[in-house]
């Protein structure tokens, strides 16, 4: 079983590590997803890379969320988090911008 303490402790302790990690990943996997998109690639890549940035999103929102359990609150708590989830709501836009494109696409050649 997967010992939520012991995980939360091991964040923090390698908090510097894994940020160092996280904040680069989530902005070339974002830029990537919003490129994808803008290139009008298929579906399934741009997919993909959504999915990809979004999870590293998601970790990263874990790993903020072990420092206010503990009650720390600082300015580099909610910056951390702020790029997390602008790296979501981005994917997310790209996403549906992209499924909006291919459907307006399909609607123009069928007319």
């Amino acid at each position: 079983m997967l010992d939520f303490n012991a995980l939360a402790e091991f964040s923090r302790a390698n908090c510097t590590s894994i940020c160092a990690f996280l904040i680069p990943a989530n902005l070339i996997a974002s830029s990537l997803t919003i490129i994808l998109t803008i290139l009008h690639r298929p579906t399934h890549q741009v997919w993909q890379a959504a999915g990809i940035a979004s999870t590293f999103a998601s970790v990263m929102i874990l790993h903020v969320y072990t420092w206010f359990i503990i009650g720390v609150v600082m300015a580099p708590t909610y910056i951390l988090l702020s790029l997390a989830i602008t790296c979501l709501v981005t994917n997310l836009i790209a996403v549906l911008f992209q499924r909006r494109h291919i459907n307006s696409h399909h609607i123009s050649h069928n007319a």
